[in-house]
């Protein structure tokens, strides 16, 4: 792919400006079009994996995903090929819209493209053309969607189809009910869950805020976009967090062949103006996200998207993936709807939060603990609250980060009676650098965990409850490469089997007593094998340091923090630039006390 030079006067911190993201999308737009059949209807993107809805229907995807990215870019020319599989993909060449079909899907981004470039594309279709796409999507109205994100994909169906008067009843009815579904998944602060239960992610932002905020920014509809709009603001709070100094969004929740389309709330805050980001923040957080994954292969020698993260990954590949299936990083290219004169384009970039100081910041719905540090710029997602093991290791892992990939081999994981399973994640609250949650292991057995962090540094706290004694438990930490170093300290009931030790579990540490050097603390855990301990009678407390770092010469863990065992589940931390917390675990609760 080629691109301009780097602007870096304008874009200091990424060197990308708007005639980047248009020689990207340009260039992602040319690279699709010889996979197209005769009649432009169909995209038959090459590669072995064939999605569960079989082979007609990942063609229709290839056309939706990727006549997306031609809507945002309105390039007439572009345009004009889309137009041409309009004339023979509607009730023939396409599969028809039925209940939780993928075409349900895929008619939402047809849609769309449709509503943003009806003036150079709808308007200019013959009328048979016009009518036989308005009935193809009329389906979608009326097509049960998967109690999930996907409600709101006949919200956005109904939202061209008001807008043209074709069955405006219909239409307006299949909107209304959508957008009533979604209200039972909003938990405030700016988040949903992504159905029932405990599914949080970037689906946030990239479709349960997307489509209602743009559906009522298209519409004139201005409640809800107050609405909608509002909880978009909130939700940009939290979302900026999610990035890594090197433009890396959060490795956490399932489609992440989707890539940068983490971009896409981004410029919607600033396309409605609700954000609470500067222009220069909103860019460079959105052209951090494309240039990490350009830089990195997402794109291959024929300029395709690949399926995976940075090159082909099957271990981010869902059964529902096509080859066309990454073309929803087509949501990212959305800020090209903003006009070149834009101060979202004409500002000077400024630093994204990783970049201007170490934090650690508390999500309350999600009841998630972010921990970011400057010098390295890493972010990390301590996950106390969000669940969905259909998508292990995607959501149920205790911790994500913007420069690792959760394991096959279960990191940031406790492992009770070779059991890794977390289920039933009850949260127990968040504070000032703490999270906490239980969880189930099987029948009868539970773990209370808690995090405590500051800087790179990590404090991890387990309580097992309803084990038989001598049950064994393995505590894993991070699992880093590439110039990333993970650590991972026994603490209390913990021995590291790497360390040459005879494995009796350490069991109190104190960062300024000559006899930590008998503990194992100054020990660095290789974590494919983990810490390793056992249950004694009752409940059991473990507990360990970690860290992530990509700091090449970081100041020892154990100077950093010490940790006095309290008894009956309790514990003190003293952090070394000040500043004190008394954890106290039960089976059904923590009880933390932060004092300065």
């Amino acid at each position: 792919m080629h691109l301009p030079a780097d602007d870096r006067s304008l874009s200091p911190y990424t060197g990308f400006t708007r005639a980047h993201w248009e020689a990207a999308a340009d260039a992602l737009l040319a690279a699709v079009e010889p996979w197209a059949t005769p009649d432009r209807a169909l995209y038959h993107l090459p590669g072995d994996h064939v999605s569960h809805s079989g082979r007609l229907s990942d063609g229709l995807e290839g056309y939706a995903r990727t006549f997306l990215l031609a809507a945002f870019r309105r390039d007439e020319t572009v345009l004009g090929r889309y137009a041409e599989g309009l004339a023979t993909g509607p009730g023939d060449a396409w599969p028809p819209v039925t209940d939780r079909s993928q075409p349900l899907v895929e008619a939402a981004s047809v849609a769309l493209g449709l509503r943003l470039t009806r003036p150079l594309l709808w308007d200019r279709l013959d009328q048979p053309v016009r009518e036989r796409t308005a009935a193809w999507l009329t389906d979608a109205l009326t097509a049960e969607p998967w109690p999930n994100n996907w409600e709101l994909f006949p919200v956005t169906v109904g939202g061209f189809l008001q807008d043209i008067g074709h069955t405006p009843q219909a239409a307006r009815a299949a909107v209304d009910r959508g957008l009533e579904r979604i209200e039972n998944w909003y938990e405030g602060g700016g988040w949903y869950t992504d159905g029932d239960g405990r599914k949080f992610d970037h689906y946030n932002g990239w479709a349960l805020h997307l489509y209602p905020v743009l559906h009522a920014w298209l519409a004139g509809d201005a409640a809800r976009l107050d609405r909608y709009g509002t909880r978009l603001r909130a939700h940009l709070g939290d979302h900026a967090h999610l990035f890594g100094a090197d433009g890396a969004p959060m490795r956490q929740g399932r489609s992440l062949t989707y890539r940068f389309a983490t971009a896409a709330p981004l410029w919607l805050g600033a396309l409605t103006g609700h954000t609470p980001l500067s222009p220069g923040e909103t860019r460079r957080l959105a052209s951090g996200a494309l240039r990490h994954f350009l830089d990195r292969g997402a794109v291959d020698a024929r300029g395709l998207l690949s399926l995976g993260w940075l090159g082909p990954d099957e271990s981010v590949v869902q059964s529902y993936s096509g080859p066309a299936s990454p073309y929803w990083a087509s949501k990212g290219f959305l800020g090209l709807l903003l006009p070149p004169d834009h101060e979202v384009w004409t500002a000077t970039e400024e630093p994204g939060p990783v970049e201007r100081a170490d934090l650690t910041r508390t999500l309350r719905a999600p009841n998630w603990l972010l921990q970011s540090t400057r010098s390295d710029g890493v972010v990390r997602l301590h996950n106390h609250g969000s669940e969905d093991v259909r998508w292990d290791p995607y959501y149920t892992r205790l911790a994500y980060s913007t420069a690792t990939a959760p394991a096959a081999t279960y990191d940031n994981s406790v492992t009770v009676g070779g059991s890794p399973d977390r289920a039933d994640i009850v949260p127990l609250g968040v504070g000032e650098g703490w999270a906490a949650s239980r969880h189930t292991v099987r029948d009868g057995i539970t773990v209370t965990s808690v995090v405590l962090a500051r800087g790179a540094a990590e404090v991890r706290a387990h309580l097992v409850s309803g084990a038989a004694p001598g049950t064994p438990v393995r505590i894993s930490g991070w699992a880093a490469k590439d110039g990333v170093r993970s650590e991972l300290l026994p603490v209390t009931g913990l021995s590291d089997p790497s360390d040459g030790s005879s494995g009796a579990p350490a069991d109190a540490t104190d960062a300024d007593a000559d006899a930590d050097a008998d503990t194992g603390i100054r020990t660095e855990s290789r974590t494919g094998a983990g810490l390793l301990g056992v249950t004694g009678e009752g409940d059991t407390l473990f507990v360990a340091l970690a860290r992530l770092t990509a700091d090449p010469d970081p100041e020892p863990l154990d100077a950093l923090v010490a940790v006095r065992s309290g008894g009956a589940g309790g514990f003190e931390v003293r952090w070394s630039g000040g500043g004190e917390v008394t954890v106290r675990l039960t089976a059904a609760a923590a009880e933390i006390t932060v004092r300065a």
